[in-house]
């Protein structure tokens, strides 16, 4: 069904229309007012130099037809010329009942996609760390909400697996473990099946190989040569990086399995690396590519630019790879495996002119279709309190696991601080609140932003946080198991101020949902179940629900309950957590 807006608009346009004026200037929107009204429509005001007439009796014509419509208990031509708008008992009720039984809510069908997220992005080799956390938690939602609108959803992590990072590990590993079969050029055996290293070993070669390359420029060259050596072929280097992917890997897939992030592809930019020769090949055919300065080159600026955009570098001036010639051959590699119809990349909004110049160069050189949608969703920074990028007390960067157990310490006890219970319970419940408390501080905020993560706030049970948000779920929960009888279905009519504003709440979702499909906006989400459960509360507080002695009565309060439990149900799983059966 239509969402609750389209709904009203289409009324109200017939309205305009059988008044005389043009419907479509019909468009509805929800009240900033709801002391005054519940919807608005400001149509009257565009109209007044087309028919040469003041909004206000532009209005009042419009309110006379639309006075007996059933859908509205009142229709107000207000000065300087909107109109106000109330809904009936009947429409209310209906539309809730409309979400009950339709399938997910009643929200509109779209045309399904074919849609990659392209999220996470960890270099292997090196634990993830809380600058991991926003692309994983973000992309994880983008890639739900267009999975629950029924498109064809694939999540890429997108592996760092290919670069110099490759090039350094392989450079320590020789200086301090010569003797090793892969370093000997004369070699024709079976290399060994176990690595030459543990995960804690490997963690601890790269941030030392990384250091010393900064400060020592001959072993930087030695590192960049490896690389190189790598991405040649070179056997003994290959099977280093075989024994890498297979140490680094089952520990990233558990790391954000803490998360509850889930990937579809566990591709890397190695997995495109006997591509790049042939669209390399390709661009210079075509004439896109050119020599520069020795590097290969495709100039992607356009007359309309406001600012300088760089060409595309796809090569390097000595012939190596860079992280666009990679981007592009994996959009390449995308397009024969699945031919997706968009892609959304959820990365650090620092690295915007890169994908700029990677869309624009997929585009002009053909790597993708003319009409696919490549959408750059750029994240502001996780900081702590003083404001900076947040790090550990000692001021390196915490590694993401770390974070997880803090809050779920933090959350353990706060659950037990003030009565009794179960510890093996309390855990499990600490733990699915941590989460929630994690991903809703995250997420709650416009993905652009930077925002600061404050623990305190975040696992806090009151205000606008994940915790807040479970337990007033708990709470919905007990007093429909205490209800004791099967669930009624049909939601009645409003009977108080509280109950009314919380119906209103819920025919919001579609709405809501569209929305953050659209604009890739999880955020919004957020917004709206805190705003649900806002009036839940205020409902609760005000109505003795389950002491109500007029069974009828009772009956449209549960199926009101039951559907504000489903629909937060829903929002939560979007977000990418779950609800405790009790807190």
């Amino acid at each position: 069904m239509n969402t609750i807006l389209e709904q009203i608009t289409e009324i109200v346009s017939k309205g305009f229309e059988a008044a005389g004026y043009d419907g479509s200037y019909g468009k509805v929107g929800i009240s900033n007012r709801p002391d005054l009204c519940e919807f608005q429509c400001n149509g009257a005001m565009a109209l007044a130099k087309q028919y040469h007439k003041a909004p206000l009796m532009i209005a009042q014509d419009i309110a006379a037809k639309l006075s007996d419509d059933d859908a509205f208990s009142a229709v107000d031509a207000v000065a300087p010329g909107f109109l106000n708008i109330k809904l009936s008992d009947d429409f209310l009720s209906g539309y809730l009942n409309g979400m009950e039984s339709g399938e997910n809510f009643g929200i509109p069908k779209i045309p399904p996609k074919k849609i990659i997220v392209d999220y996470g992005g960890p270099n292997v080799a090196k634990p993830l760390h809380v600058g991991h956390l926003r692309a994983a938690i973000i992309g994880e939602s983008v890639k739900r909400i267009c999975r629950y609108l029924g498109n064809d959803v694939i999540g890429d992590v997108h592996l760092g697996d290919w670069g110099l990072q490759m090039g350094l590990i392989i450079t320590e590993l020789h200086e301090r473990k010569p003797d090793l079969p892969y370093f000997d050029e004369g070699f024709t055996g079976e290399y060994p099946t176990e690595p030459p290293f543990t995960l804690a070993e490997l963690e601890e070669i790269y941030p030392c190989a990384s250091a010393r390359s900064k400060e020592d420029e001959q072993y930087r060259e030695a590192a960049l040569t490896a690389t190189k050596k790598l991405q040649s072929g070179n056997r003994g280097y290959r099977a280093i990086w075989k024994h890498i992917m297979d140490v680094s890997i089952p520990d990233l897939k558990r790391n954000y399995e803490n998360l509850c992030v889930e990937f579809d592809w566990w591709k890397g930019e190695s997995s495109v690396d006997d591509l790049i020769p042939g669209m390399v090949d390709d661009m210079k055919k075509q004439g896109f590519a050119y020599e520069s300065e020795g590097a290969l080159v495709v100039d992607v600026a356009m007359d309309s630019d406001t600012k300088e955009i760089p060409p595309c570098m796809i090569l390097k001036s000595d012939g190596a790879a860079l992280y666009t010639t990679t981007d592009l051959a994996t959009l390449r590699d995308r397009r024969s495996c699945f031919d997706p119809d968009q892609v959304i990349y959820v990365v650090d909004k620092r690295q915007e002119m890169h994908f700029i110049q990677v869309f624009r160069c997929a585009k002009k050189t053909g790597i993708v279709r003319p009409d696919v949608s490549l959408d750059f969703l750029g994240f502001g920074t996780m900081n702590g309190k003083d404001g900076k990028p947040f790090k550990t007390r000692e001021g390196g960067v915490m590694r993401l696991e770390t974070l997880i157990s803090d809050i779920r310490e933090a959350m353990y006890a706060k659950i037990t601080e003030n009565h009794e219970t179960d510890p093996e319970e309390a855990r499990a419940t600490s733990e699915t609140v941590a989460l929630a408390a994690i991903k809703y501080g995250d997420l709650s905020n416009q993905a652009t932003k930077d925002y600061v993560f404050d623990t305190d706030k975040f696992i806090s049970f009151e205000g606008n946080t994940g915790p807040y948000i479970l337990y007033t779920m708990v709470r919905i929960k007990s007093i429909l198991a205490k209800y004791g009888k099967e669930i009624p279905r049909h939601i009645a009519f409003a009977q108080n101020e509280s109950e009314r504003a919380l119906m209103l709440a819920l025919t919001g979702f579609s709405q809501v949902i569209l929305s953050a499909y659209e604009e890739i906006a999880p955020h919004k989400i957020c917004s709206y179940i805190y705003d649900v459960c806002n009036e839940f509360n205020r409902f609760y507080h005000e109505t003795r629900i389950l002491a109500e002695e007029d069974a009828a009565r009772k009956d449209g309060w549960i199926a009101l309950l039951q559907l504000t439990l489903r629909v937060l149900e829903t929002c939560i799983d979007l977000l990418g957590f779950s609800a405790p059966e009790k807190m």
